[in-house]
């Protein structure tokens, strides 16, 4: 065969290939886009599924690893959140949201120091546009560890940073609640539930309170509203085991 024609079927196997590529990627980058949709609606086996096959294609998108750590995370599998977040990470150093959701796997399987480590270097990272995220991960990472100074010290510095961040308010006010400081703890859910009236963890967080305060009614009360805000999570569901008891 002349070298001409080898050149040009060569040529043409090529850049066939190249299009097929191009076309599979795209496909893929879809793929990713449908399972962030579905993640977004709470699909979450939905969104896995979809996160999976654009895997097949494009195994080295950092962003794609991210999403798939974070429908394990929904899944409650931080196990294999840690692993799809690592490789985000590993993929783009400076990947910083990846980061913070690699220090809160760690949190959910109480890796307290791994998840200072993470943390801190975040929260030393001057252009992040959400210090308070880190800062009050942080605190719970200290909360964790019951080291009880330095989680207040970073729940405080993150509500000076934004001083309506629920997750650094319900942080605080159980750093009061474990050290037995059940009114200062009180007087932080009462001011916040003002301007935060729908906040669920906060209506629990209340009748935690009034539990160790032996004021069962107005617990009874609080744990009635988490079920009428959100029956079907978490907290609705041990917020109607509770309401069982017989002291209610």
């Amino acid at each position: 065969m002349r070298p001409l024609i080898i050149f040009l079927i060569s040529f043409f196997f090529l850049s066939s290939c190249g299009l097929n590529l191009k076309h599979h990627r795209k496909i893929a980058l879809a793929t990713k886009k449908l399972g962030e949709a579905y993640l977004t609606e709470g699909n979450y086996t939905g969104a896995l599924k979809e996160f999976l096959d654009a895997e097949k294609i494009i195994p080295n998108n950092c962003f794609l690893q991210n999403d798939l750590g974070l429908v394990y995370m929904a899944k409650q599998r931080p196990d294999l959140g840690e692993i799809h977040f690592k490789k985000a990470v590993e993929l783009k150093p400076d990947y910083i949201p990846a980061k913070n959701n690699l220090g809160t796997a760690y949190l959910k399987q109480r890796k307290w120091d791994l998840a200072i480590e993470i943390f801190k270097s975040i929260s030393d990272n001057l252009i992040y546009a959400t210090p308070h995220f880190p800062l009050s991960n942080l605190g719970w990472a200290y909360l964790g560890k019951k080291e009880y100074n330095s989680a207040k010290k970073y729940f405080l510095k993150a509500l000076k940073i934004k001083p309506d961040f629920i997750n650094a308010i319900h942080g605080l006010a159980n750093v009061y609640i474990k050290t037995k400081q059940l009114n200062i703890a009180l007087n932080i859910i009462n001011q916040t539930i003002k301007d935060k009236p729908s906040s669920v963890i906060l209506y629990a967080d209340l009748a935690e309170i009034y539990e160790a305060k032996q004021q069962f009614l107005k617990a009874k009360k609080s744990w009635e509203q988490v079920v009428k805000l959100s029956p079907k999570s978490r907290l609705g569901k041990q917020a109607q085991k509770k309401l069982k008891n017989e002291r209610y």
